[in-house]
């Protein structure tokens, strides 16, 4: 390796014997009571978002010694290899250059390729969203993994700026039960499919595509050339297929990065050429952020180092993210395979077995519905579970609200900030057993004391949680928002030392599935195992 594992770094060292001596007990209580200034102090903004840190377990000996540790393991060297377009996916041979895709044209490498294929890419797009002269209504995008969580999930959090006329649908899971539901009801005549596959081989996106291109023939739909799109590199598959467009990117793409390139097709469709750019420029501006700021006031630095003390000295294994905007439900799913598809690893970049943990566990849901969900564990769990909020300061319902709806709608709003900012003062913040006692629980069971109902209504308290805050939800502040998550990825893996950007471990469970598929057919259960065996057979009885 070229720079020093994360273990293997006086800053380490140093940090274990602070965690061990102070940073274990630190009380954000009493931090906040010591500090008036600790908001001021542990507030970031960034191009686009707002983050405030000060709920999170740190004190200015615990933020300096993680900042050496980042000098110690040369992340800016790190980080500017991989902006520079060095082949830093060592595994693989590659570079990882997602943020060239979002780049300005004449800005960094690969700058002419990528504005090719951009260009031609919102030439269609703008083409296909005339939708008197193109006939589209609809468009059903088939993928799966970085080919679909990116667009599933970026396409309703804009859909205040989407297309009137235009209908997204999404289709990734081989299970026939996605699939079906998205044909009934479409005509074949005013359907675009969009067939996303890097190579036009994987399984269950080629067995999606399939099946709609029987459906399509089957209902009297005859020009393939014309309600057939791909974003793929194998030209040749996609037209031994019938597809004659085409949109490709380079294996200096990786499948969850992919939104930025031709990947990000629906997205465009949905909300126009203009829209995508400064979906793009968002990002772009994340990146120069993360490229130029020093480290104290690097939003995604300071996340990548929280997310280092949180996994390796709290022993915190998961963490929840919440945002408090209906069109932001799937991010919690994106960025589940963004984080633990690049971190979940567990040897060093030169196979090393690691002798401590990487990826959290990444999960959640939209507020408020989380909170009638799990938050129940957050707030009194016996687990400890950083949390990050999103707001969104104001509201876009789009150009067709009724206006009855308006004042009942800004009302909403208001509750829905409210109780964001109320559950992470609820994590902080606690309640003790003796305030419990001061309070009335009309719900108490009469056969209980005071005092055990009291136990049973404290709150531990002292539970982290980051807040982030935008202005309004745009192409422009999403787009940041995402290379915000994406580059704190690649800090917390750069100093764990792991390759951030391969996926081995996708591979395995692929490869059995292919050799089990023909025996799901035969029935032939030889040489298996008895619990494969027993539920082949099972499955075909």
């Amino acid at each position: 390796m070229k720079h020093p594992r994360c273990d293997q770094t006086p800053a380490w060292a140093a940090l274990n014997a602070h965690f061990q001596g102070s940073g274990r007990r630190f009380d954000l209580r009493q931090a906040f009571a010591a500090d008036a200034a600790r908001f001021d102090k542990l507030s970031v903004q960034a191009p686009e978002v707002f983050a405030d840190l000060s709920k999170n377990l740190l004190d200015d000996a615990t933020l300096a010694l993680l900042l050496q540790l980042a000098r110690d393991c040369g992340l800016e060297a790190q980080r500017d290899a991989m902006l520079a377009g060095e082949a830093i996916n060592h595994t693989e041979g590659r570079a990882v250059l997602h943020t060239a895709l979002r780049a300005p044209a004449g800005f960094g490498p690969q700058s002419e390729q990528v504005q090719e294929v951009l260009e031609r890419l919102l030439t269609y797009v703008e083409q296909v969203r005339d939708t008197a002269r193109s006939g589209m209504r609809h468009v059903v995008h088939i993928g799966i993994g970085g080919s679909d969580l990116g667009p599933q999930m970026v396409v309703p959090a804009l859909d205040s700026f989407a297309h009137g006329e235009l209908k997204l649908h999404f289709v990734s899971n081989v299970d026939g039960h996605d699939l079906a539901p998205v044909l009934r009801g479409l005509s074949p005549h005013d359907t675009l499919f969009v067939v996303a596959s890097k190579t036009f081989t994987t399984q269950e996106t080629l067995a999606n595509a399939q099946a709609a291109k029987a459906w399509f023939l089957g209902q009297g739909g005859t020009d393939i050339a014309r309600h057939f799109v791909a974003t793929t590199t194998n030209v040749a598959a996609a037209a031994a297929f019938g597809i004659t467009t085409t949109f490709g990117f380079w294996d200096w793409v990786g499948g969850r990065y992919s939104i930025w390139s031709a990947i990000g097709l629906p997205i465009a469709l949905a909300i126009g050429a203009d829209n995508f750019r400064a979906f793009l420029a968002g990002a772009h501006a994340m990146d120069q952020h993360f490229a130029q700021a020093p480290l104290q006031a690097n939003l995604p630095v300071l996340l990548g180092l929280v997310d280092v003390w949180y996994r390796n000295f709290h022993g915190f294994g998961s963490r929840s993210v919440a945002p408090y905007h209906q069109g932001l439900k799937r991010l919690p799913a994106y960025l589940q395979q963004l984080e633990m598809e690049s971190n979940g690893k567990g040897v060093d970049l030169d196979g090393n077995a690691l002798a401590y943990a990487t990826s959290p566990v990444v999960w959640g849901e939209a507020g408020t519905n989380g909170q009638h969900a799990y938050f129940q564990m957050l707030h009194q769990g016996t687990d400890v579970i950083p949390v990050e909020f999103i707001a969104v300061k104001t509201p876009n319902y789009g150009p067709d609200l009724a206006p009855v709806l308006k004042p009942l709608l800004a009302d909403q709003h208001q509750k829905l900030l409210a109780n964001c900012l109320a559950q992470s003062q609820a994590l902080m913040q606690g309640k003790t057993t003796e305030q419990a006692l001061t309070e009335r629980a009309p719900t108490a069971s009469a056969a209980l004391d005071a005092q055990t109902v009291a136990r049973h209504r404290s709150f531990p308290g002292n539970r982290p949680s980051t807040t982030f805050v935008l202005e309004a939800l745009t192409p422009r502040s999403l787009g940041a928002l995402i290379a915000m998550y994406e580059q704190r990825v690649f800090v917390s893996g750069a100093l764990w030392g792991i390759n951030s950007f391969d996926q081995w471990g996708v591979e395995l469970g692929k490869a059995l599935c292919s050799a089990l598929l023909p025996r799901v057919a035969s029935g032939d259960v030889s040489g298996l195992d008895s619990s494969t065996a027993g539920l082949l057979t099972r499955l075909r009885a």
